[in-house]
């Protein structure tokens, strides 16, 4: 049950992100309208929505790695005798 509601936080939190930021554009198209009899009828409204665009990709790049050499206790004395 808490994982559920900490699912719904976050995609509450994701929306109201969206829309803050312009990523999101959410406009109403159609008014809702009850019906006029009680099994027929009715509409539900309609929207529009301008989302943004998200280009995903990859490229190859060589970069240096740093190399980290680690010494024992024991191996460190040995290379301070040689000294």
């Amino acid at each position: 049950m808490r994982g559920l509601l900490a699912v719904i936080a976050i995609i509450v939190l994701l929306l109201i992100i969206g829309v803050a930021t312009g990523f999101l554009n959410i406009n109403q198209t159609q008014e809702a309208s009850l019906p006029k009899v009680q099994v027929e009828g009715g509409q539900a409204p309609a929207f529009d929505a301008d989302v943004g665009d998200v280009d995903v990709g990859t490229k190859n790049e060589t970069i240096q790695v740093p190399t980290i050499d680690v010494d024992t206790a024991k191996q460190d004395q040995k290379e301070d005798k040689d000294k």
